[in-house]
């Protein structure tokens, strides 16, 4: 038997203790005690693995070790049992303050924190008593500074607890499973104690900072009264931390910062942070600033991006432009992000960093933000890790009472879901706010994953300046009443530690006051004159016509060179049956033996822009596959054993030296995937970015991104933007559901050539309308209706003919019959699969002298020449417009004005189904029924 080794915290009952120390040693050997390296070697020499032992077979291992304790005398084994059992509960108590410590931390600048029962913090819950204090015991893989064999009294254990996890930092970590990681962020906060060590210039820089936030909300307050600012006086150690990260990132190599955040403080952000000229903050308010878009925003929406200036270099910092819907401006920015890093390579994630600000209701009741998180650890969305900073003022508009607004302890519950850290920190101190900062910063480059900083604050004011919270909230408003402010708290402090004067600490109000009365900054680290060597040239994008002439075709040639690459498939692969019908057929279809598909069309155009330079992302529920099984762009090996294996995209491997294609399988949520690709589209102008709903009525559940960025971000903003939207719709009997696009939505939202609304009815028009989004310089979204049915239907297939050099896409399609125009009786027009509806009814009844169908494939920007010269064809015939969605939906009554535009002396009739509160009837009987009937209403003669 082995000799038993004398270890001073072994006990039977300690099995979970000694199981994480045994995942330490597993992790790094050196990381735990000479005695327990042996201990464990020995342990795994018997086991029956050579590298690891079963964690159930240490603990019984220490069971039995432990009974064999009680039945030998301690003299021959050298334990105290007592002792033992004294020492576990010393270690345990630990483990209570580093689990529930945040609960005990002083973090209310209020102080109106309920107070929460706290189990497991006193030391007598352990069976520890008065006597035990000068006892000196053992901190396992505690990393505060000990004394000699790693031991110290247990009264010092307990006072070190206190400072680490319940002053005015709370520390959450536990939850994290990565042993790693915990470990890190233990031996960060117990290694000094959770406190700042900052020199006295920085705690003068600090002051000044605070000052500077609070002082430009005093100031508006009394120039601006009653007007809508936001303010974020009671918070104002949220500026001086933003400043901070600005100021520390770089270190680790942060070249460019993205901010989203909400209304609260961001005047304040734009002044003292970004370098926003007050003159111009100002000029906004009286309403004298310039008019430089259509119609412009509210000031507490606005964006701005400056370049700072830092110790470690220049960073390109941009506050993103953000709507009242809050939390949604943050997929924006992660998309941004995302595509700001790709534009800079393999270090683009070290590069640029995300930061999101949030309002502490707003952080744990807004959907998007679960989203968002979930969007933070999947391939094709993740960021290499984003700071998260809540402005936590414990209320939400006019609610401060937690029951009423959620359902969990802390506002930041919700990001326990990624297992990321939360530093809560009280905002009366500023140099802990900057603290944890800093610790965020430290851990996203680390382990490049989200971080959270919780700083708990007040509002000095109402949800706005113009709302009496004293209505709702008097208990709270009585305290903030009473409460002198940040700055004045931090400015006592730093005189009575002599780092400055009261006088100096008063002079700091009175020079910045004076810079605002010139409309200046008292500090500028803006940088006027750099330039960053990534900035997108925007100018070319800028004034484009929808019309610019450009050669979408190709040659026959390239068409067969490229559809050889992409129907290439590595040897031994085991395809599917189904995708080696698809890759035999696109050969036949690229040879012009058979004609080519919607699948087939996409698929040349996507590989001829990465091979010519063009990067291509498409995302979605079913991207890869194609919703409708239409698209096969990424192969799976049927043979494959494991997961990870066996996959191919055709597309990444067309040429050497080609752009990126990406493909990728969405998370379940429209609302934050459809936001996060908008933010991507708008920062890589130069690629293809789609984003393609699984049926075109789940752009229903991301509706706020399309009214609020989508549709106005241009006309609000300047924003541009080349996001393409494919949307299945179609009425085939599939009910409410899958069927409508809600096409009238996207048409009502038209104006001002904002967007392209597609409706395409053949498989080339497909394939020139996504290289035309491309290759023009004209960015702006551009919405395709794309039928389900047509993606398999042969008569909307189209020759190779379509697809070459001089060919283009066709904003009207003409019938195309010889016959005498003079003689036709009616034209209807209309737009996608209802086309070959008519068709074939006008075909049964023989009527095709009598009645002319014209396509109108983009029905914005409304292609008035070519529809008027179409139209015009048909002197003598009556003017219809036909469409197979209920006649209060669709595009009849979001297009009329303009059909009456080409042709205003003209009545125009109308076949539709009827008019439904519900998109699609979910009757298979009564959808054909409703079909037969508009069908009929179309052709049948008056």
């Amino acid at each position: 038997m082995k000799e038993a080794h004398n270890f001073s915290y072994l006990f039977g009952s300690n099995a979970p203790y000694i199981e994480e120390l045994y995942e330490s040693y597993l992790d790094n050997p050196q990381s735990v005690e000479e005695t327990w390296q042996r201990y464990f070697a020995d342990l795994a020499a018997t086991g029956d693995s050579e590298k690891d032992v079963a964690h159930h077979p240490i603990q019984e291992s220490f069971v039995q070790l432990a009974r064999q304790h009680r039945t030998a005398t301690n003299a021959a084994k050298g334990l105290d049992e007592e002792l033992l059992k004294k020492q576990i509960a010393v270690l345990r108590l630990m483990t209570a303050y580093r689990i529930q410590g945040s609960d005990a931390a002083d973090l209310d600048p209020l102080k109106l924190r309920h107070p929460r029962p706290v189990q497991g913090l006193q030391p007598e819950e352990h069976g520890l008593t008065n006597a035990d204090m000068a006892v000196q015991f053992g901190l396992g893989d505690g990393d505060f500074s000990v004394g000699d064999a790693g031991k110290m009294p247990l009264s010092e254990i307990i006072n070190k607890l206190q400072r680490t996890y319940c002053q005015h930092i709370g520390v959450e970590y536990m939850h994290i499973g990565s042993l790693k990681e915990r470990l890190w962020i233990r031996q960060r906060f117990e290694g000094d104690l959770s406190t700042p060590h900052f020199s006295a210039d920085e705690k003068r820089y600090l002051l000044k900072q605070i000052t500077a936030a609070e002082t430009l909300e005093r100031y508006l307050h009394t120039k601006y009264v009653g007007q809508k600012r936001f303010s974020v006086e009671g918070g104002e150690s949220a500026i001086a931390g933003l400043n901070y990260l600005i100021q520390n990132a770089s270190k680790d190599g942060v070249e460019e910062i993205i901010i989203g955040m909400a209304h609260r403080g961001r005047l304040n952000v734009l002044v003292n942070a970004l370098g926003k000229k007050p003159a111009d903050l100002f000029a906004e308010f009286e309403g004298k600033q310039d008019i430089k878009f259509p119609s412009g925003d509210v000031k507490y929406h606005n964006g701005f991006s400056s370049d700072i200036a830092t110790p470690h270099g220049a960073v390109h910092v941009t506050l993103a432009f953000n709507p009242s819907h809050l939390e949604i401006v943050n997929p924006v920015v992660e998309g941004s992000a995302r595509a700001k890093q790709r534009r800079r390579g393999e270090k683009g994630a070290e590069q640029v960093l995300p930061v999101l600000i949030h309002g502490d209701s707003a952080f744990i009741g807004l959907g998007v933000n679960q989203a968002t998180f979930n969007l933070s650890r999947t391939r094709g969305y993740g960021t290499g890790g984003t700071v998260h900073i809540v402005i936590n003022n414990q209320i939400g508009f006019t609610t401060s009472d937690t029951r009423d607004t959620r359902s969990a302890v802390y506002c930041t519950d919700i990001a326990k879901m990624v297992e990321a850290p939360i530093f809560h920190v009280n905002g009366d101190d500023p140099e802990a706010v900057c603290y944890v900062i800093q610790a965020a910063l430290d851990y996203r480059h680390t382990f490049h994953k989200d971080v959270v900083v919780d700083i708990v604050c007040f509002r000095k004011l109402g949800h706005n300046e113009g709302d009496d919270p004293t209505l709702t909230q008097p208990l709270m408003y009585r305290a903030i009443a009473k409460h002198p402010g940040t700055r004045a708290l931090y400015a006592e402090k730093l005189v009575n530690e002599g780092v400055l004067t009261a006088e100096q600490a008063d002079g700091f109000v009175t020079a910045y006051r004076e810079a605002l009365d010139k409309g200046e900054h008292v500090e500028l680290t803006r940088l006027t004159d750099y330039e960053n060597k990534y900035r997108v040239d925007w100018s070319k994008y800028q004034g484009k016509d929808w019309r610019e002439p450009v050669e979408t075709g190709l040659s026959a040639a390239d068409i067969a060179r490229l559809t050889e690459k992409f129907t290439a498939v590595p040897e031994n692969f085991g395809l599917h049956n189904t995708a080696k019908r698809v890759i035999e057929q696109r050969k036949a279809m690229a040879k012009g033996e058979q004609p080519l598909d919607w699948g087939m069309a996409e698929t040349i155009a996507y590989a001829s822009m990465v091979t010519n330079g063009t990067p291509v992302r498409i995302s979605g529920e079913d991207s890869g596959r194609g919703t409708f099984s239409h698209r096969h762009a990424v192969l799976h090996d049927t043979q494959r054993q494991k997961h990870d294996l066996g996959i191919y995209t055709p597309l990444e491997h067309m040429a050497e030296n080609q752009a990126p294609f990406t493909v990728i399988d969405s998370i379940l949520n429209e609302e934050a995937v459809l936001a996060y690709e908008y933010g991507h589209a708008c920062s890589a102008p130069e690629q293809l970015t789609i984003w393609e709903a699984q049926f075109g009525d789940f752009a229903n559940g991301a509706q706020v991104a399309i009214d609020q960025f989508i549709s106005s971000g241009e006309t609000k903003w300047g924003r541009i933007c080349g996001l393409t939207v494919i949307l299945p719709h179609g009425y085939d009997g599939q009910g409410p559901e899958h069927s409508s696009g809600r096409l009238e939505r996207w048409l009502q939202l038209c104006s001002e050539e904002n967007m392209q609304v597609i409706m395409p009815s053949e498989a080339a028009q497909m394939f020139h309308i996504l290289r035309r989004q491309t290759l023009r310089a004209y960015r702006k979204p551009l919405v395709i209706f794309m039928s389900k049915r047509l993606l398999r239907f042969k008569d909307s297939t189209s020759p190779l003919a379509h697809f070459v050099e001089g060919t283009a896409f066709r904003p009207v399609i003409g019938d195309g019959l010889a016959r005498d125009n003079g003689k036709v009786k009616r034209v209807i027009v209309c737009a996608g699969q209802v086309y070959y509806d008519l068709l074939a009814g006008r075909a049964e009844r023989g009527v095709d002298n009598d009645i002319a169908i014209v396509r109108l494939e983009q029905l914005y920007p409304m292609p008035y020449p070519e529809l008027a010269a179409e139209l015009a064809k048909y002197p003598n015939a009556q003017l219809m417009w036909a469409q197979e969605e209920p006649k209060n939906q669709g595009a009849w009554y979001q297009i009329r004005h303009r059909l009456e535009r080409v042709s205003p002396h003209t009545h125009w009739r109308v076949a539709a189904r009827p008019s439904s509160s519900s998109p699609a009837v979910g009757y298979g009987s009564l959808h054909a029924a409703q079909l037969k009937q508009l069908v009929e209403d179309a052709l049948k003669p008056d």
